[in-house]
């Protein structure tokens, strides 16, 4: 038999599923109406006033809305702060000499942890090696430097024209090509013609990723890794190319032992007497650890203003080993070799 459905009981089941239905909704809707009861966003726009301070981005659902007011936001706590920045720049014109000093913001740089190896250039221990390393030949003045570049073998275009580029910053430097010879038969072929240096750039996917660094006769070796390598045509508003005239060197922030002896290596390349006529600096710029090359054409335009105008190319090493005596990668020994799961734990030590 078939079931009879009266109207009164369909009404009364119709309208508890109504009831239900509101309900679940209402809990659905609860969290969004929170944000609502501390303040609108069409309120605050309109009022022109700071957001409140329970006011979240995430709660906004609509994508380009939310990017509108996350601008908007971003403008006005960089409106406050360069408010609050004129505000302490009118109470110390107004104090004048009474004025505090200066805030020191933190950096990793003025936060870094103490190296025991610090050099100080008055310690008698530290003249000593200076004395009997090996490149005091180069600081006495009784060698000049001669540089032999070449590459790895089978070099490409964006390789060879960077060490092109290279030989015309360094002077008195020599691109030769390698021709499949091994290093440890290009060594003394280089010791035989007096060669001072011998810099081998690698490469990895047409793009050069190293540098071999060897000081000659009697080391050491640096091996470097090479990035953000921007030959002089892809630089924007560079100067003329370089002359022939030697340039200043510049070192900066090499303050550990091994980073004095870095610094001394990248001295070595150059003359011992720049030619101040032709304005020409070459910078080795070290930060945490990251070796910034630029090269430089200054020019005075008063007694206090300088213009500068780069000249290419540009590049950044980082420092993977240094092996005491010439390129050995079989039985050579190492003074310092990067381990970066050991080495790269804190952010705030370096070891230049």
């Amino acid at each position: 038999m078939t079931k009879m459905v009266t109207r009164k009981h369909f009404s009364d089941t119709h309208t508890t599923n109504t009831k239900n239905k509101v309900k679940k909704t209402m809990k659905r809707q609860k969290p969004f109406q929170e944000p609502v009861d501390n303040g609108s966003v069409e309120e605050s726009e309109s009022a022109g006033s700071s957001f409140p301070p329970t006011f979240s981005l995430s709660t906004i659902k609509n994508k380009q809305r939310r990017h509108l007011m996350f601008m908007k936001l971003k403008q006005e706590k960089r409106k406050q702060k360069l408010e609050l920045r004129k505000k302490r720049k009118k109470e110390r014109d107004a104090l004048g000499d009474k004025a505090p000093p200066k805030d020191v913001p933190k950096t990793i740089e003025n936060q870094r942890v103490y190296d025991e190896t610090t050099v100080d250039p008055e310690d008698e221990e530290v003249a000593f090696d200076e004395g009997t390393d090996e490149f005091s030949a180069y600081f006495n003045k009784l060698t000049n430097p001669k540089v032999l570049i070449t590459t790895s073998d089978r070099p490409r275009g964006r390789t060879v024209r960077f060490c092109e580029q290279l030989a015309t910053v360094i002077p008195n430097a020599h691109v030769y090509y390698r021709r499949g010879l091994a290093l440890k038969r290009i060594i003394p072929q280089c010791v035989s013609r007096n060669f001072t240096y011998l810099m081998v750039i690698n490469e990895d996917r047409k793009v050069p990723n190293g540098m071999v660094l060897c000081h000659l006769p009697d080391g050491p070796t640096a091996h470097f890794k090479v990035s953000s390598v921007r030959l002089r045509k892809e630089m924007k508003r560079r100067g003329k190319d370089p002359t022939e005239h030697h340039p200043e060197v510049i070192l900066n922030n090499f303050s550990t032992r091994l980073g004095h002896s870095i610094g001394r290596m990248f001295a070595a390349l150059f003359p011992h007497d720049p030619h101040f006529v032709g304005r020409q600096v070459a910078t080795f710029h070290n930060q945490r650890d990251f070796i910034f090359f630029r090269f430089h054409r200054y020019i005075f335009k008063n007694e206090k203003r300088v213009g500068i105008q780069e000249l290419g190319p540009r590049f950044t090493l980082k420092l993977r080993s240094l092996q005491k005596g010439t390129f050995d990668s079989k039985f050579g020994e190492y003074e310092w070799v990067h381990k970066r799961h050991e080495m790269d734990s804190s952010r705030r030590k370096f070891h230049l």
